[in-house]
């Protein structure tokens, strides 16, 4: 124990506070001004910069070079219908002090000790690996362009050693662990990503890949082309906060503080204004996300339908960077594949980074619920999370390194996440009328926005499943 320099002992400092427990000692009231709200953001960004990355850079992309500006309509719709059920989830969160898989397990029937969301849930996880290893790979492919080791740009010895040096360096800046690491890490991943992927678009009218008025009204024809159906769906599963992205937010939203500065429900009416003021912080967070995600999300769909549809280019495979790269070097010259390579590793890698954050966060909480850890111990819990922070993310590499194909390996797990997001919506109903007194539901206004939103993702949901499954007429 230190001591003092009068040689009195001095007292231990503070532990850290655990931001999975609420203490009353712990509540604070919410700013009440919209300056001192825009300083208690942060969960929002990190899950933008998450979101942000395999979906928009790659499978939305991809959409728009091979569908024209046809389903402009579908990425508006995919990054504004699901952030109602976000909230709604965020809502219960924050009332209750637990994290989603947590509140899974309440919505029954119960198979073992998890509830059949929670195990849906993991067989989600494991298809979103391929999307994560496909991150890795395409980050990897990347850095070989800009620097090959060890032979061609995209030989497999080369494509190895950078995996292996992307993964390292993912584990290596999450080995604090500490949510204030992650969030300026990311927030500073989001800002530059969203400068650069806006300002081309907004460059491309005055190139020789410009668009008007007219391009961008047949993208709102709500009409899906044959042949687009597949990476439609994996792009409705990716794009905008996917069911993973929602589960994952109201862990961040907790690390962040904000149920702990709510603090435990003792029935007072101060506790309750603390609720509402931190749920307005929330809802403002969950805005300026949507926001950095819709225009990211449009801004890539336009670069790949103005510049990579008309030359009939599609990104596949290892040659998907290269292919994109077109998107770069056909607009403002050869030499701005080094910049465009340059923002690849920056936007594909934050999402590694974002993924090795999260992911060991929500399977320590699964292992908790199996009763294979004790969640509550927060040093437990912390150990868990780091060891797999260094197990999970080679993993993915690996999956990477068998597969060898980023595009197909990220629409698996939209496909996957578009499943789940099917049974994220019945638990944010059933936890809605068992865990948020009436006084939380919102107004009707935001209530008749998430039955919209609850109809319009579970429509298509369904469709996209059964057209997958080659169930539908189209197909």
């Amino acid at each position: 124990m230190a001591t003092t320099t009068d040689g009195a002992t001095a007292a231990p400092p503070p532990a850290q506070p655990d931001p999975y427990a609420l203490r009353a000692e712990d509540a604070r009231p919410a700013p009440e001004s919209f300056r001192g709200r825009l300083r208690q953001l942060g969960p929002g960004l990190v899950l933008s910069a998450a979101v942000v990355g395999s979906g928009e850079l790659i499978t939305t992309t991809s959409l728009g070079a091979k569908a024209g500006f046809a389903l402009l309509w579908l990425v508006i719709i995919s990054t504004a219908v699901k952030v109602w059920v976000q909230m709604e989830l965020a809502r219960w969160t924050i009332l209750n002090g637990r994290p989603a898989l947590d509140g899974f397990r309440d919505v029954g029937p119960r198979i073992g000790r998890l509830s059949w969301i929670n195990w849906l849930w993991i067989g989600m996880d494991f298809a979103k690996m391929f999307q994560r290893g496909g991150i890795i790979g395409g980050t990897a492919a990347a850095c070989s362009i800009l620097l090959p080791i060890q032979g061609a740009a995209l030989s497999t010895s080369s494509l190895t050693i950078w995996a292996v040096i992307v993964t390292g360096a993912a584990i290596l800046i999450l080995q604090t662990g500490k949510y204030p690491v992650i969030e300026r890490v990311e927030v500073v991943g989001i800002t530059l990503k969203t400068i650069i992927t806006l300002g081309l678009a907004l460059a491309l009218p005055f190139t020789a890949f410009g668009y008007g008025t007219e391009q961008l009204a047949s993208g709102l024809s709500f009409q899906i082309p044959a042949g687009t159906v597949g990476i439609a769906l994996a792009m409705f599963g990716i794009t905008g906060v996917g069911a993973d992205e929602m589960t994952t937010y109201t862990y961040w939203c907790l690390e962040k503080g904000y149920a702990r500065w709510t603090g435990p429900d003792d029935g007072t009416e101060q506790r309750a204004r603390r609720a509402e003021g931190w749920l307005k912080v929330m809802r403002l967070d969950v805005g300026v996300s949507w926001l950095v995600c819709t225009v990211c999300t449009l801004s890539f769909y336009v670069i790949g339908a103005s510049v990579l549809h008309p030359q009939g280019l599609v990104p596949e495979g290892n040659d998907m960077i290269t292919t994109l790269s077109h998107i770069y070097t056909d607009t403002l010259g050869p030499w701005a594949e080094y910049l465009f390579l340059a923002g690849a590793i920056a936007v594909l890698f934050s999402v590694t980074v974002a993924s090795s954050a999260s992911v060991p966060r929500l399977w320590t909480n699964t292992l908790g619920l199996l009763g294979v850890i004790d969640w509550h111990d927060m040093r437990i819990r912390t150990r868990t999370i780091r060891i797999l922070t260094c197990c999970l993310p080679p993993v993915w590499m690996g999956i990477f390194l068998w597969v060898q194909s980023p595009v197909l390996m990220v629409q698996i797990g939209g496909i996957g996440g578009g499943i789940f997001l099917l049974a994220v919506v019945v638990a944010v109903w059933r936890l809605r009328y068992t865990g948020v007194p009436p006084r939380f539901r919102g107004s009707p206004w935001l209530t008749a926005a998430l039955v919209l939103s609850s109809v319009a993702t579970f429509f298509l949901g369904v469709y996209g499943v059964l057209d997958a499954l080659e169930l539908t007429p189209d197909s």
